[in-house]
């Protein structure tokens, strides 16, 4: 998948250039649980990794896209800020010891694979995190097409339940896994859910969550 994600990075650069909707919420509520390190899972070109780094948090940014990782630190030495960059698959063994980050958070990534996979990578979310670790992700949900231009629709062909591949548009290839509420509640089932959403746009769930206190030993 990170050739597919280079190609549009490499055709289309900052592809998203402001924050997710709730993020600045999100931030303020780190500050005041006195989180320091933060993880941005499936990272893309950086948007997220610049906003946390303006805030003052240790931030490290995570993707498989060397594209995505090199318009970050383009971004980062723009701003004169600083963040730990590391390159490789999200759905592989996480490249960071146990109980290292207070938040986590990833915004349209953790949905693009099967979910055998998404549920190894929860486990690894679950072991980076420190117990009472606070998690922030947003996953692609089913939405209705009614509102959507014709031009827009993606043609998609399920290869798995709840789990397909566009056929076209910018994402073509790129496995998507569409949630509802009560898959996010038993997937995220180690984690205390403060909040479970719809975003604006209503194209993603976004969730709200601690990692229960009873499932590490420090």
């Amino acid at each position: 998948m990170g050739k597919q994600w280079d190609k549009i990075f490499k055709y289309e650069g900052k592809i998203f250039n402001k924050v997710q909707e709730n993020i600045p919420e999100i931030v303020k509520l780190f500050k005041k649980e006195g989180v320091k390190k933060v993880l941005d899972l499936g990272s893309g070109s950086g948007r997220h990794v610049i906003y946390l780094a303006k805030k003052g948090f240790e931030v490290y940014g995570f993707d498989n896209s060397p594209a995505g990782i090199k318009i970050t630190k383009d971004w980062l030495k723009k701003e004169n800020l600083r963040a730990n960059l590391k390159i490789s698959s999200i759905y592989e063994k996480l490249p960071y010891r146990d109980n290292l980050f207070d938040a986590l958070i990833s915004t349209q990534a953790l949905h693009h694979n099967r979910i055998n996979s998404i549920r190894k990578l929860i486990k690894e979310i679950e072991r980076v995190l420190k117990p009472k670790g606070l998690i922030f992700i947003t996953v692609s949900r089913k939405g209705s097409n009614k509102s959507i231009p014709k031009e827009k629709i993606w043609k998609i062909k399920f290869i798995a339940p709840r789990t397909f591949i566009p056929l076209d548009h910018s994402e073509k290839g790129l496995i998507h896994y569409w949630f509802n509420e009560k898959l996010l509640r038993a997937e995220f089932k180690n984690f205390k859910i403060h909040r479970i959403g719809v975003e604006s746009n209503k194209k993603h769930y976004y969730l709200l969550g601690e990692l229960k206190n009873n499932l590490k030993q420090i």
